[in-house]
């Protein structure tokens, strides 16, 4: 309570100040707002206030070495991967200008690193091992309606041979039995056979069910004149005999509507250590906007995303096992937008909260649930408020992780909606019958929002905007603290920098958060200039930090094991009142399912703490961990990195 009464004191004093600057500045426009700047900075940097609300600095790279930092990582080096790909630039998509740096907070240096494929709009998360798992990215950028030049889309290849399967090369064309029309397919297709059906009862024949193949097509010359308007079947040009018989297309209309993005199933590994990324097995299929999320038994389940003609993944989600670095599918279909929140439960299914970033039905896989992905049962959840809101929501897993309490954070409408929410929703998935309440209410609606963990229970809320990309001038320079003992809000120091769309944050080692990132559509509120992509990352330094002295920790082990234990020296162990694991993040478009802090019993020696991890492999997952104690006064020791085999 007396730390709140300050941060509230503090808080007036700075307001009133500004009241009173205003009153006397008589010396026009220019000489106020400069000695409103000036006296706000004097403000902000004094200590008392540093101490009740942090600090904001920005880090500015040299100039050869700034990127538009799409995704961010942190690695069990302590060092930031930060990924651009074509960084939602496609002159350099074109010139296949692929761009990842690798920044070093403590020294301050940054390198860059060889990058072999787009991965703007990737998919990635953290492995056992340490490293980091990518996948998917970009094959196409989209083209928006009144620039597309050749009508194209979707054609479904039926193969109706049950003894064997088809392949169809780049190039091949199809002409509509109807229409006339010859469309050109732009890459080649693997047609499975077809299926034959028995009857269950009497084992007779029934039917040959077709296997289908998808391919994206495009007219061979420009104009209006090529579109069609209706379905039609097309006659695969190539093919004789039976062939021809069994092998046809069937295509909606073909139109110069606009056309999305396009994925790759390629994948990667990036080694922290040897600092390259090493090819892996593509997934079986293309995907752009995927998420991807450690289940019970290790392996990454790789979900959504849009496929190589662009649509959304048709339900088919898929394994990456880190033994055999190879994909397999998952059992059944079930359908998530784009980058939907999904994370492990303790019991070892799926929660997923609804939260989601960008592309997909609006009556398709959005309602909350849990999933069990071995039966690919899925059990809604009620009570979400703001349901048709949940797109660019932020959804972060309270600590400590244990209570299996989770924040939904803001959201807007689906696509390019001016609506947003001022909701936060709660969810404790430990009740009999879990359903989402209310909590807090934000200020503003606010989408984007970025949430990281902090080592003292709590978590940082910052940043977000009103509207689309920003529109409007409507980044929200705010920020809160929100306290999972109290369910209520804080509000600190104000960020510098507006984040909105493609914006993250991370929780360093040293117990500060960077924020990276943000690519707004315009740069004034008439929304008539076009933005630029912001490269400055921006740090911030909790309050905690402002308190003195910090609890430290030496010697100790760097792998413990589920159910183990191990002692760690140091200096003040009477003053320690909480020890977390915490999962370093992976962090892109309001999206990191891989942060959690995990609390730790310990008991303390003469020359420091024991601690014990978890025995639950669901809610301690292998991999590194950041540990961090803090004392009586929510001060966090520097984190000492620990694996979990």
């Amino acid at each position: 309570m007396r730390d709140g009464a300050r941060r509230r004191r503090v808080r007036r004093l700075a307001m009133g100040g500004a009241v009173v600057l205003a009153l006397t500045g008589m010396n026009g426009p220019w000489v106020y707002r400069f000695s409103t700047e000036r006296y706000h900075q004097y403000t902000i940097d004094k200590p008392e206030y540093k101490a009740a609300n942090g600090h904001w600095d920005i880090v500015r790279f040299p100039e050869r070495y700034r990127l538009n930092t799409i995704h961010a990582a942190l690695l069990h080096t302590g060092k930031v991967l930060l990924v651009a790909g074509s960084g939602n630039n496609q002159d350099n998509f074109d010139a296949k200008k692929f761009d990842t740096r690798l920044w070093d907070p403590v020294e301050g240096t940054v390198r860059s690193i060889p990058t072999p494929a787009d991965l703007f709009c990737t998919g990635h998360t953290q492995l056992a091992d340490g490293n980091l798992l990518i996948a998917g990215g970009t094959k196409r950028y989209e083209t928006l309606k009144g620039d597309v030049t050749k009508a194209g889309g979707l054609m479904v290849v039926h193969n109706e041979n049950p003894d064997k399967p088809v392949t169809l090369p780049a190039g091949t064309r199809f002409t509509g039995k109807k229409n006339g029309r010859t469309f050109v397919s732009k890459d080649p297709v693997l047609v499975p056979r077809a299926k034959k059906v028995f009857d269950r009862a009497t084992g007779a024949f029934l039917r040959n069910d077709p296997g289908l193949g998808r391919i994206y097509v495009e007219a061979q010359k420009s104009g209006q004149k090529y579109q069609t308007g209706t379905q039609d079947n097309y006659r695969v040009r190539g093919l004789t005999g039976s062939d021809a018989r069994n092998t046809y297309g069937i295509a909606q209309k073909l139109a110069l509507d606009k056309k999305d993005f396009q994925g790759i199933r390629d994948a990667f590994e990036f080694d922290p250590v040897a600092e390259r990324y090493i090819k892996v097995d593509p997934m079986n299929e293309a995907r752009w906007y995927p998420t991807l999320t450690t289940m019970s038994d290790g392996r990454i389940l790789s979900l959504s995303g849009l496929d190589e003609i662009g649509q959304l993944v048709p339900g088919k989600n898929e394994v990456f096992d880190p033994g055999t670095r190879k994909w397999t599918y998952t059992k059944g279909i079930r359908q998530f937008p784009t980058y939907p929140a999904v994370s492990l439960t303790q019991n070892g299914e799926m929660f997923y909260s609804g939260s989601n970033a960008g592309y997909g039905p609006d009556d398709v896989g959005r309602d909350p649930g849990i999933w069990n992905v071995a039966t690919n049962k899925f059990t809604r959840l009620p009570g979400l408020s703001d349901p048709t809101l949940m797109e660019t929501s932020g959804t972060v897993l309270l600590p400590p992780a244990q209570d299996e309490k989770y924040l939904v954070v803001g959201g807007g409408g689906v696509g390019e909606s001016r609506l947003s929410s001022r909701r936060t929703r709660l969810i404790d998935l430990k009740d009999r019958n879990p359903r989402f309440v209310d909590g807090p209410e934000l200020e503003k609606g606010t989408r984007y929002p970025q949430s990281s963990i902090l080592p003292d229970d709590t978590v940082l809320v910052s940043g977000g905007s009103e509207d689309y990309r920003g529109r409007g001038a409507s980044d929200i320079l705010q920020a809160r603290i929100y306290r999972p003992s109290s369910n209520t809000f804080d509000r600190v120091a104000d960020p510098l920098v507006g984040r909105n769309y493609h914006s993250g944050s991370i929780l360093l080692p040293d117990g500060r958060v960077m924020f990276f990132g943000s690519n707004p559509l315009y740069a004034d509120k008439a929304d008539t200039k076009p933005a630029t992509f912001e490269q400055r990352i921006e740090i911030y330094t909790p309050p905690y930090l402002y308190r003195g002295s910090r609890p430290a920790l030496g010697g100790g082990p760097k792998s413990v094991a589920r159910g183990g234990s191990a002692t760690f020296t140091s200096a003040h162990p009477s003053s320690i009142r909480t020890a977390r694991l915490i999962r370093p993040s992976a962090s892109t478009h309001v999206t990191d399912v891989d942060q959690r802090s995990v609390a730790l019993d310990f008991e303390r020696t003469a020359n420091g703490i024991t601690v014990t991890v978890p025995k639950n492999r669901n809610l301690v997952e292998s991999g590194w961990y950041m540990l961090f104690v803090t004392d009586g006064r929510g001060t966090p020791s520097r984190a000492r990195w620990i694996r979990v085999p």
